[in-house]
């Protein structure tokens, strides 16, 4: 574990080493992001003060408020690494990471730790902090204990993990197709909506509902964020970071079968 440790951290160090040096195209792409919660804050505002019902979807407008916006907390965790993948093919950089002693995959990860540190200490934690105070002074709801920050942490951990070991395995499409920009974005715009970002999975029909949770898509955004709400207690708490527990390792089996399978198929001109 230690040797493993020594190897891979400096991929997550020289991330985040990365992510400080351009930090204006970062903070713009977050402040465009936040930009985007706030259309949502908006428009979910307007679907409350329009409705006679004053809980939807099992959540109240104060807890509305606070779900979009942790749900762009929560988001900061999702790193990509597909994108990566396609550069290395396109540009045959594949080959090198292949020669050497190094787990392809992990060094993805490694990376892909680094940004998410950068993501959310440094804007995420700050605006965390915003939506807590607001949602205790001016929602008049309770803080947030301890123990539920704690769970919360635990979920987010491991549905970073569910993402960038699912979007690994997306990224193996670049080895058929070499390009994959275009599926990039048709997969992000379906996960604004599989992982309750845009409108949370209570919203939708029971069966939708059943189908989706039982996706690992629910556990990328929506099951930290409603653990966060107090949504999920006793055997339903424990049932939901175990599903998020074995999507893990569902992932990870299926991630190392296609990449057996592409590495032997592969075929490098250049780089």
């Amino acid at each position: 574990m230690g040797k493993r440790l020594r190897i891979y951290l400096p991929f997550a160090a020289n991330e985040l080493k990365c992510k400080m040096a351009y930090r204006g195209a970062f903070y713009l792409f977050l402040v465009i992001n936040l930009f985007k919660s706030f259309i949502s804050y908006y428009l979910w505002m307007a679907v409350y003060g329009s409705s006679d019902r004053a809980v939807i979807g099992g959540l109240s407008q104060s807890e509305m408020i606070v779900y979009v916006f942790m749900v762009y907390v929560t988001s900061s965790v999702m790193v990509p690494i597909s994108d990566a993948i396609s550069e290395d093919v396109v540009k045959g950089t594949v080959a090198m990471n292949l020669i050497k002693p190094i787990d392809y995959r992990l060094s993805l990860i490694s990376r892909a730790v680094g940004s998410m540190i950068y993501n959310f200490l440094a804007p995420s934690v700050f605006i965390w902090i915003g939506v807590e105070i607001y949602k205790v002074t001016v929602l008049g709801l309770a803080p947030v204990t301890v123990e539920r920050i704690i769970l919360y942490l635990i979920s987010c951990i491991m549905s970073f993990l569910i993402y960038v070991l699912f979007d690994f395995c997306f990224g193996m499409v670049a080895f058929f197709t070499t390009y994959i920009l275009g599926l990039m974005m048709v997969q992000e715009a379906l996960l604004g909506f599989l992982t309750g970002q845009l409108i949370p999975i209570s919203f939708f029909p029971q069966a939708v509902q059943t189908l989706f949770e039982f996706l690992p898509f629910s556990s990328m955004i929506y099951t930290p964020v409603m653990i966060y709400l107090g949504k999920y207690s006793g055997e339903m708490l424990a049932f939901v970071l175990a599903r998020q527990a074995v999507w893990i390792v569902i992932l990870y089996v299926l991630g190392s079968m296609i990449w057996k399978r592409v590495t032997r198929r592969l075929v490098v001109l250049g780089g």
